[in-house]
């Protein structure tokens, strides 16, 4: 971050009020009897509701549109674990990309826990406040414990944005790539370099959506994760491989996709060559790539790639999944983000980037035009479409598969992809 960022970074933060959301008031509140609705004596009445029936939550406050978004600041960005306090920027901010994109209501909750069971009994014990939970910047493996536990406890949506919202974004843009280079999901070679959260959610979900897992070669630190070892927690070990490779070198030859989830320059421009034709590179290290478009785009004519910066063609951002997946679940009052939710988030996304894209929507970014191809595999973060199609498929998804408390709403569309193009 150079020095002028950073420094208007902070002034942003600071000024002219600290922090980036505050509470607004939703009723009247200009007369006597205003107040006596809002609080003492008129509020009773809700609360008797409430006490009747807990689905009146919904009716009478803002439950049914409101998100806590909660950390314990174990893995903040790529900064590593500076505690919870340190951790609440973030989660102010990913509220506000809630707001902004899907008009969701969020309180930021920093929790101070000792282990991953306070933090679980904590978030358990508050999670009726809310209409569905996000979970941010928390280190794996603890991270798949706290969600595991947590969606068997809690009667909320439960969802691990580190995880799936990479996941989902990544399987929409890796899709469309294989298509557009010739390749099928269910041939593709792929070789993950990195095995936390992120890249274990990403090959969860690519395997839903028809990828083979002995087509996957998955690498952590020491190298490829094979069935030979004894060192792999259960995450890991799903995707350990029959296989006698074990570095990097060895198991790219004649790979056709590279997806990095680790750190920043370590996927040698050597490696990219040795590559099938028509390889897919998703170098997703922020801010810095494990291979920097300019060497990898100079060293193979016939790449696309994806990064996860905004200054490249194809980013790859969370912003694309989390606000709609999870507009679409509170709309259908889901228990849950299951599967079939998230392949449809997927599907959505994926298909909207393969529609023409309008005219202010291109001008927002400062070009002529967006055509699907090599360098436009997802959509852009301004596209007002997303929230047409992600929730309404993410809703049908829902009441398709049981965890939907609710029918399809009336006000949704019934959308098809040709209906955005």
């Amino acid at each position: 971050m150079s020095e002028d960022l950073k420094a208007a970074a902070l002034e942003y933060h600071a000024k002219p009020r600290p922090g980036k959301l505050s509470v607004e008031i939703t009723k009247p509140t200009q007369t006597s009897r205003d107040l006596s609705l809002a609080y003492s004596p008129g509020v009773a009445a809700p609360v008797r509701e409430i006490a009747k029936d807990p689905e009146n939550a919904y009716k009478y406050t803002g439950k049914g549109n409101l998100v806590a978004v909660i950390s314990d600041g174990t893995a903040i960005l790529g900064l590593g674990n500076l505690g919870p306090l340190a951790s609440k920027p973030v989660m102010e901010g990913k509220g506000v990309l809630f707001k902004r994109f899907a008009g969701i209501d969020v309180f930021d909750i920093e929790v101070n826990s000792e282990s991953p069971q306070a933090f679980i009994e904590t978030v358990e014990r508050i999670a009726d406040t809310f209409g569905g939970i996000n979970l941010e910047d928390i280190k794996a493996p603890e991270c798949f414990e706290i969600e595991r536990a947590l969606i068997d406890r809690c009667k909320v949506p439960i969802f691990h944005d580190d995880q799936h919202g990479t996941a989902i974004v990544t399987a929409a843009g890796m899709l469309n790539a294989l298509e557009l280079q010739g390749k099928t999901v269910e041939e593709a070679k792929v070789v993950c370099l990195g095995a936390g959260a992120a890249a274990i959610a990403c090959m969860k979900i690519l395997v839903s959506c028809g990828m083979r897992s002995e087509n996957i070669y998955m690498l952590d630190r020491k190298g490829v994760i094979h069935s030979g070892r004894d060192d792999l927690n259960q995450y890991k070990a799903m995707f350990a491989n029959e296989t006698d490779k074990r570095t990097l070198d060895e198991v790219i030859e004649g790979a056709d996709v590279f997806l990095g989830l680790s750190g920043p320059d370590l996927f040698p421009v050597e490696c990219l060559k040795k590559m099938a034709p028509r390889p897919i590179v998703f170098a997703c290290s922020n801010p810095d790539p494990e291979i920097s478009p300019e060497i990898a785009l100079a060293a193979r004519d016939d790449l696309i790639m994806a990064t996860g910066r905004s200054d490249y063609p194809n980013q790859v951002n969370n912003v694309l999944g989390f606000p709609f997946i999870f507009r679409g679940a509170l709309d259908v009052r889901a228990t849950a983000i299951n599967e079939e939710m998230k392949v449809a988030a997927v599907n959505a996304i994926r298909e909207l980037a393969k529609a023409p894209v309008p005219k202010d929507i291109c001008e927002a970014y400062g070009v002529d035009s967006f055509e699907f191809g090599r360098n436009y595999i997802i959509p852009k973060p301004m596209d007002v479409r997303l929230l047409e199609v992600v929730p309404a498929a993410v809703a049908r998804a829902a009441v398709d598969s049981g965890v939907a408390r609710k029918g399809y709403p009336a006000h949704y569309p019934l959308l098809s992809l040709q209906d955005v193009q």
